[in-house]
């Protein structure tokens, strides 16, 4: 409970503070622990994403300040960038800023000419990526952790590294919540063999 807790509050908190949401560490020692075990990015990319987004959020804020609503969120070294601005201009600029960051690798700029979302539907996306990644812990034959989840107007945008199994089944499971109005996969595909070497060794029992 207390994990469940945490993680709706940590994506209402992400959605709503700032002009971009960074990850959340709002969990427990255990919880934390079992999200890095089950990640599958290299701890170096994990750190290197984090780094990413903390980067993106200072400089577009030093840049634009509150002008913009804008959110980047980098999974191995792919930012993706969501959001609002009022004009192209602004458009062009923030996807120049976070391709100077550090590690970035590619950027997937979605973002919107209109005005910034209001708190309202900041609350609401923030509310619909809690329970997307609800829905995705409870099902047994997904691994939650190897997807992450953006909304932003009822759009979900999933980044991850999955077999394509997975991905069908990711799939049926997020566009079949309400309010999703759309499903965007940014997600690599693994083989089974890919995964296979992904998974711990077993531990070796003394003779």
């Amino acid at each position: 409970m207390k994990f469940s807790v945490s993680l709706v509050w940590g994506a209402l908190l992400l959605q709503l503070g700032g002009c971009i949401a960074v990850p959340a560490l709002m969990v427990g020692g255990t919880a934390m622990g079992t999200l890095v075990a089950t990640d599958r990015r290299t701890p170096g990319t994990v750190i290197e994403d984090r780094g990413i987004e903390t980067k993106a959020a200072f400089r577009i804020r030093e840049a634009l300040g509150d002008a913009v609503h804008v959110n980047v969120s980098s999974y191995n070294r792919l930012a993706l960038i969501t959001g609002e601005v009022p004009d192209e201009k602004r458009k062009a600029q923030i996807e120049k800023i976070i391709l100077d960051v550090e590690n970035v690798q590619k950027t997937v700029n979605e973002v919107a000419i209109m005005e910034n979302a209001s708190t309202t539907a900041r609350l609401q996306d923030g509310i619909l990526t809690s329970r997307i990644r609800a829905a995705l812990i409870d099902e047994k034959n997904l691994i939650a952790n190897a997807f992450k989840v953006t909304t932003e107007r009822g759009v979900v945008y999933i980044q991850g590294r999955a077999t394509a199994k997975e991905i069908a089944l990711m799939t049926e499971i997020v566009s079949g919540l309400s309010g999703v109005t759309r499903v965007v996969r940014m997600v690599d595909v693994l083989t089974e063999e890919d995964l296979s070497g992904m998974l711990p060794s077993p531990p070796v029992l003394p003779k």
